[in-house]
């Protein structure tokens, strides 16, 4: 499939049509923050899957996961907010035509460098 029209699909619109971002409703006053259920469920599925699994290998993945978790969001939804920041890397790796390069994840770099080694 050629993607080359699809190029300009803005990350926050990718992260709502994966059910990474919440759904909200907005009426005078009134503002409503809650599970997006209209998406890809599918893409839901592989991004949340993809984001979970991460946690365990990368640094960056765990440490957004434990500030998702220490904010009082339950497992899920931690996840979800894991898969929002994986999409945006995904988004600039698609977008810039380039593999994910670790080296080059500053978020990543910053936790690596910023970290005590263990002695």
């Amino acid at each position: 499939m050629h993607d080359a029209g699809q190029r300009d699909l803005p990350v926050d619109l990718l992260a709502c049509l994966a059910g990474a971002a919440p759904s909200t409703r907005q009426s005078g006053k009134v503002r409503i923050v809650s599970f997006r259920w209209g998406a890809d469920k599918q893409l839901r599925d592989a991004v949340c899957d993809f984001a979970g699994d991460s946690r365990h290998a990368n640094p960056w993945a765990a440490k957004l996961y434990a500030d998702a978790l220490a904010r009082g969001h339950d497992h899920p939804h931690a996840v979800r907010i894991l898969a929002r920041a994986w999409l945006a890397v995904i988004w600039r790796c698609w977008h810039d035509h380039v593999a994910y390069d670790s080296s080059r994840h500053r978020a990543l770099q910053t936790l690596l460098t910023t970290q005590p080694t263990a002695a």
